[in-house]
Formats: structure tokens, C-alpha cells, sequence
């Protein structure tokens, strides 16, 4: 009891009040910087060691898996050994799925069901459509975002249609329709239905609801201005009772509507839950005064149902720089050269820096300019090693080998490279394995299948099994790997990776990954002590030195997510390169914004949408993601499709509050030249430090 008083002792009297209020349904706006985090997890610690409630009866979600980690580590330390037991902490699609998994019978899936990602939806979308007539990526990725958009609107298959309002639509919704059949034939969920699905099971069996409200009590929502409406009636489903919730967001970093989110979530929250408490954390820990005058300022130009304003004890420090340079070259060369110079000038880490801009490709030559420097910089937002298709599709061959009831790992190269099964061969295989109660590896040896399928279909599948069965065999004789490189040989996946690259040097790459990871697998087998490996793509995959046959080495190599983990939170000293949207939740001691331009930020996009206020959001968490320091750029010229075009600065500028501002390069305010000179001089200087 002392603890968890001593916790709220340190919290400032906003704080503590959302701590405190657990009788009803309770709305946090919490300003960016302003300790939400620490709401959260000290409300857990209050519910079980103040209120007396079971940790096994609240539930805590967010949105990614970094958070879930850290809001678990930070609980974890509050509530010691059985104290926490049963304690949900997860993201809102790991919730889903505990949920699907406990109304299995309920939803009609076996147990063992898979999960499909975004490429193995793809996959069985462009499948579907190539069926219907010809198509290119961006009709499927269309196509891809339509469902995902119906789904997360909670628009089932049967009702699809009737919301189409054009041909493209009513085209979607015909592969929607055949996509969840599929889907279902396949004993498979995407990435979508762990949300949908849920919804749909408590709304049409009030039973299984009844079953979770009695296991949830409490919930608690981070970044609640990020739901869908999938998620926001998942929520209202499990608290409707109780009416015992904290939701914590904040409309201003609202920068997702392209993927679903409804910021107005907010106000149905209070139209639903008319008892609703709504507390307001506006004080910051993170930035200077001058930093939040600024994004109080270019907010305030966004409508707003909840008014609040954020303020700091700091003082006002550095006035924000804005530097108009000739083209985006000089551009990139003027930021490169501000890290090197206030590096070597404030002793600063290279991991204090961060560079943040609209687009990825905004990225290019920034990094030629870090290289040539040697600064050295971390690329969020890359491709990770095992999320690459080539190491998907060669894992998925390993997960086979060793776990031939493995449908999704079947799914998914049964037709890589391309053997002519089509999706009507997958579906009439799946259904027939779903009545015989087996795998789908295992149907295709079954004699009843020849009632289902043609010659010619069963001749494909069984030259496919075949194939594997006696590679199975040479590894059960001990030539594991040498059977597995004979493998992608005799199916020729260089051949299938030459077909559908771009380049021969992208095939050749992405062929080389495949040798790697069998590389790798051979050295975790032979158990030999390996050092770190650099493997292309820039993340780093650790040799084992477990001693162990070939199917727990690749037991070990299926745990990619602990690999991806790693990566994420890689804390090694660089500069720090990522989107804006990707930058939601950081902080860093000195920020440089790029790209201060019309079309750029606000995009193009946004302002012939007339969607300029989520772009506006986007500046205003690039922003609050500085610390101490914040420097504007942008470019005179950039080249746009191979020409030079003239760009406006971004209307964002002018919103800015105009005395805090330090403007370097603009004509009508020619530069200091004593400054210029000094600035040259700290380059030379930084650069022989550099140079040891």
C-alpha cells in the first residue's frame, strides 16, 4: 500500500486524478509528452494493491507490440509475483486472437487455425482477381485496402455491395466475397478478422460476451484516438455493463485515418457514456517553452471538441530554426552537416539526433550525405530480414519439412514457384480436408481426394509432396542440409526469383538472403560459437550455439519476431532517420524536420482531399517530438519525376508563432554573414574531429 501512495505522490494532481477515478467510464486527454504511460500503469498497480481487484480481471491494450513490452515491463515492477497473475497486457489484435481461440467452436474454425499477414492475403487477393481478368500491383494493393477498409468498418462480405458506389467497388466486393470463402475453406483469419471476428461473436451470440465481461472488470485503452470502429465496439461490447474504463489519447496525434482510424471516436465515447469523466493532462515533461508555443499554436488552427493547451516548467530555450536552402541536395548537405557541427560543439550522441520527413524517399540523399560524412544513422521503416518475401517463402519450405500439418506454411509456397494450383484446386482441398479433419499436406495423400479433384490437379499436388516426402527422408538419414540446398535447387526458386524481379541484381540479392539462411541454419546445427552476421537489409541476425538437431534449429529460426524485437530496439549510437508517422511516441534531444513545403507537407494528396487538418496533426507531432532543439527545412527547388519544379513553403510556417522563429536563407532576409562564416568554420572543425 506505501508503494503504490509513494508512486502517486510523484504524480502532478491531473495525474493522480486520473488514477483515482475508477467508478465510471473515464476519457484521459493526455498532450503529447505529458507521462500517459505512467497513468496507465500506475492505475493497474492502484486497481489490484488500493481497490482490491484481481489482476486476472483488467485488461490493458494498445496498438503495437513496443508499448504492450513496455507497459508490461513497468507493471511487472509494481506488481510483484502472484500480484499480476492473469494480467492482460496486449495489443488490441493479440487480444483479438485470445478471443477467437476461446470461441472457436463458436466461429465455426478448427483449432490450429492460421493467421494470414499482409503478403499471404495479397497472395490469395491477386489469385482471385488474376481469375477474373488481368491485373497489375496497384489494382490488387486497391483491392488489398478496400477489404481491410470493410472489415475494419465492420462491413461483412454479404453486405459489401450495397456500399459500393462505383465499378471498382462493386469489383471489390465480389473478390471480398470469394476472398473470406477462401479464408474460411483454409481454416485461416487475416490480420483484420482479429478484430472483426470478436465483434462479430459477441454481437450475434450473447453468450460468449457474457463469458468475457465476466473475465474483464476493468479495461484500459492506450492511444485511444487510433481505434477504428471495429476496435471502438470491441471496447464498448465489454465495458457496455460495468461502465468500469480509462481510454487515453489525444485528438491532436490523430495521423492515421488512412488506415481506419476515427479520431471521432472520442466524441461517440461521450454520447455513448453520458456519465463520462474527462480529465485533461496538459502539463509536458519533454520540451522547451519555445518548442510547445509552436505546436500550441499550430494546432490551435484545427477545430477542436476538446480545447487544451499544453505547458511546461522548462524554460524557453533555443528559438526554432527554419533554414530555406537552394534545392533538396544543399538541403540534405545542410542538415548532414548540422548534426557533424552540434555534435562535435555539445559533446551530443549520434543517437540525440533525429531527421524526420513526409516520405520515405525524402530519405535518398540524406543518407548519401551521411555516408560521405561518416555519420553513422539507423533507417526506420525498412524491410527487417525475415520480413522479406524471399526469407518468408524459404521459411515456410523449413516449417513444412518439419511440421507437414503446417497449413499456412503450405498455403504459402504450395504454388512458389508457380506449379498451376489454382485457388479453385486450394479451395476444393481445403474444404475436403476440413470434413476428413486433416491437414491439407496430408489430404493431398488421401485416395478420397481423387473424388474432388482432377488428374491433372492431383498430379501437380502430388508431384509437390512427393518432392518434400523425400527430402524429409535424406534428413531423417542425416544430410539435412545438403538435402535442403538441393531442394530450392530442384525447384528452381533462383529461376522463379529471375521471373518476377525488377533487375537480375534484386533477383540475385534476394537469392543470396536464402543461401544465408541456410547458412545459418547449418551453423546452429553444428553448434559452432558465430559471430554477429551482417546480412543485407542492414539488420543483424545472431548465430545460435545451441547444439541440435535440424528441427529445433529451425524451431529456433521460426522465432523471427524475437529477432524483429531485437531490431526495434536496437539502441546502438546513431542518427535516427523515420518518417513522421513512424515517429509517434519518440523523443529525441534534437529534431530536424525536412520538406517544409506545399505538396510535400501538407501533401499533395491531403490538400486535393481537403484533408489538410491530419497533415497539420503530422507537423504537430514532429514537433513535440523534440526535446531541446527543432530546426525546419526546406527547399527552393526539388526535382519531381525528373524535373526541377519551383516549391512554396508549407502554409505551416506561417502558423507558426513568428517571434520564436529564426529564419536562415530567406531573400527577403538576407543572412549574417559573421554567421555563415562561423557556421563554415564549426563544419571544418567538426570534420577534423571526426577525422581523429
Amino acid at each position: 500500500m506505501t508503494e503504490i501512495r509513494d508512486r502517486l505522490a510523484k504524480l502532478n494532481p491531473r495525474q493522480q486524478e486520473a488514477v483515482r477515478a475508477i467508478d465510471g467510464p473515464c476519457l484521459v486527454l493526455a498532450g503529447a509528452g505529458s507521462g500517459k504511460t505512467s497513468v496507465i500503469t500506475t492505475k493497474i498497480a492502484y486497481l489490484v494493491q488500493e481497490c482490491g481487484m484481481k489482476a486476472r480481471n483488467i485488461a490493458a491494450v494498445t496498438f503495437t507490440n513496443k508499448a504492450a513490452r513496455e507497459m508490461k515491463e513497468r507493471v511487472g515492477k509494481m506488481l510483484k509475483g502472484r500480484e499480476g497473475h492473469g494480467l492482460i497486457v496486449s495489443t488490441f489484435h493479440t487480444l483479438g486472437l485470445t478471443i477467437i481461440r476461446s470461441e472457436l467452436k463458436t466461429l465455426g474454425y478448427k483449432p490450429g487455425f492460421s493467421l494470414f499477414d499482409t503478403d499471404d492475403a495479397k497472395v490469395l487477393i491477386k489469385e482471385l482477381m488474376h481469375k477474373e481478368a488481368d491485373t497489375d500491383a496497384e489494382q490488387i494493393n486497391a483491392v488489398q485496402s478496400q477489404i481491410s477498409t470493410w472489415k475494419n468498418d465492420l462491413i461483412l462480405p454479404g453486405a459489401a455491395l450495397s456500399y459500393a458506389e462505383d465499378e471498382d467497388a462493386q469489383y471489390a466486393a465480389v473478390i471480398y466475397e470469394a476472398y473470406n470463402r477462401h479464408l474460411k475453406a483454409y481454416n485461416a483469419v487475416d490480420f483484420d478478422d482479429l478484430i472483426l471476428l470478436p465483434v462479430v461473436v459477441f454481437r450475434d451470440h450473447p453468450e460468449a460476451l457474457a463469458r468475457w465481461q465476466r473475465r474483464i472488470h476493468y479495461m484500459l485503452v492506450d492511444e485511444y484516438q487510433d481505434t477504428n470502429i471495429s476496435q471502438y465496439l470491441l471496447v464498448k461490447m465489454l465495458m457496455q455493463d460495468r461502465q468500469t474504463f480509462t481510454v487515453v489519447g489525444d485528438d491532436d496525434q490523430s495521423i492515421y485515418a488512412w488506415r481506419g482510424a476515427r479520431p471521432e471516436n472520442l466524441v461517440t465515447l461521450g454520447e455513448d457514456f453520458p456519465r463520462l469523466n474527462l480529465i485533461k493532462l496538459e502539463q509536458n515533461y519533454r520540451s522547451t517553452g519555445i518548442i510547445l508555443r509552436a505546436a500550441n499554436t499550430l494546432i490551435a488552427n484545427n477545430p477542436h471538441v476538446y480545447e487544451k493547451t499544453l505547458w511546461s516548467q522548462m524554460d524557453d530555450g533555443d528559438p526554432i530554426r527554419i533554414i530555406m536552402n537552394r534545392n533538396e541536395e544543399a538541403e540534405a548537405e545542410r542538415v548532414a552537416g548540422e548534426i557533424l557541427t552540434r555534435r562535435i560543439k555539445e559533446s551530443a550522441e549520434w543517437r540525440d539526433f533525429a531527421v524526420l520527413y513526409r516520405g520515405n524517399f525524402q530519405a535518398r540523399l540524406l543518407e548519401l550525405k551521411l555516408q560521405h560524412y561518416q555519420i553513422p544513422y539507423k533507417l526506420s521503416g525498412g524491410t527487417s530480414f525475415f520480413g522479406r518475401n524471399e526469407i518468408k517463402d524459404a521459411m515456410a519450405y523449413l516449417r513444412l519439412l518439419i511440421n507437414p500439418a503446417d497449413d499456412n506454411a503450405f498455403l504459402r509456397i504450395v504454388n512458389v514457384p508457380r506449379r498451376e494450383v489454382g485457388p479453385g484446386t486450394l479451395e476444393k482441398l481445403a474444404n475436403y480436408a476440413t470434413g476428413r479433419e486433416v491437414s491439407l499436406y496430408a489430404a493431398c495423400s488421401e485416395i478420397g481426394l481423387r473424388e474432388q479433384l482432377s488428374e491433372r490437379a492431383l498430379d501437380r499436388l502430388g508431384r509437390f509432396t512427393h518432392t518434400l516426402d523425400r527430402v524429409r527422408r535424406e534428413m531423417d538419414a542425416g544430410q539435412s542440409i545438403s538435402a535442403i540446398r538441393e531442394l530450392f535447387r530442384e525447384v528452381d526458386y533462383e529461376g522463379w526469383l529471375y521471373q518476377n524481379a525488377s533487375a537480375p541484381k534484386i533477383a540475385e540479392r534476394r537469392m543470396a538472403n536464402v543461401w544465408i539462411l541456410i547458412d545459418q541454419l547449418e551453423k546452429s546445427i553444428s553448434g559452432n560459437p558465430q559471430e554477429v552476421e551482417e546480412v543485407e537489409g542492414g539488420e543483424d541476425m545472431v548465430g545460435d550455439t545451441e547444439t541440435g538437431d535440424v528441427a529445433a534449429a529451425i524451431s529456433r529460426l521460426v522465432l523471427r519476431d524475437i529477432l524483429e524485437q531485437q531490431a526495434e530496439e536496437d539502441d546502438s549510437d546513431r542518427v535516427q532517420l523515420l518518417t513522421l508517422h513512424a515517429s509517434k511516441g519518440l523523443e529525441f534531444p534534437h529534431v530536424y524536420v525536412m520538406g517544409l513545403e506545399e505538396d510535400l507537407l501538407p501533401h499533395r494528396n491531403s490538400i486535393e482531399m481537403e484533408t489538410v487538418e491530419e497533415e497539420r496533426r503530422l507537423a504537430y507531432v514532429g514537433i513535440t517530438r523534440a526535446r531541446r532543439t527543432l530546426v525546419l527545412t526546406l527547399a527552393r527547388q526539388r526535382k519531381t519525376y525528373g524535373e526541377m519544379m519551383d516549391c512554396v513553403p508549407s502554409r505551416f510556417l506561417d502558423e507558426l508563432p513568428p517571434e520564436d522563429l529564426e529564419w536562415e536563407g530567406r531573400a527577403d532576409k538576407p543572412q549574417d554573414q559573421e554567421k555563415k562564416v562561423a557556421r563554415g568554420r564549426d563544419a571544418i572543425a567538426g570534420l577534423r574531429s571526426l577525422l581523429g
